[in-house]
């Protein structure tokens, strides 16, 4: 397993990685994603997967899917980030079916 970037953000660090990249999230989505790391309790490293996930998947910051994605992380003891892409993996074939 190698070495995740991610793990060495907080989430400040984490935007402006993000800002660096060309991908500027709206005063908003910054707000909107603490406010979903204080609601679930998720570490600053999986609020970062869960944000770079709902880029990933949905091509913009959308909050619903954000906070339903911590969630979920939260619900299922998800802590790194191959686990939160297979849970994601396995959401979308539920889906499919």
């Amino acid at each position: 397993m190698g070495w995740d970037i991610l793990s060495q953000f907080s989430i400040q660090d984490y935007f402006q990685h993000l800002a660096s990249k060309g991908i500027k999230l709206k005063e908003s989505d910054t707000a909107f994603i603490e406010f979903g790391k204080q609601f679930t309790g998720m570490s600053d490293y999986m609020v970062s997967i869960s944000i770079e996930i709902t880029l990933k998947v949905q091509r913009e910051f959308d909050g619903s899917y954000y906070i339903a994605l911590l969630e979920g992380f939260k619900e299922n003891n998800i802590t790194t980030k191959k686990k939160a892409y297979a849970y994601v993996n396995y959401l979308e074939l539920e889906l499919t079916v």
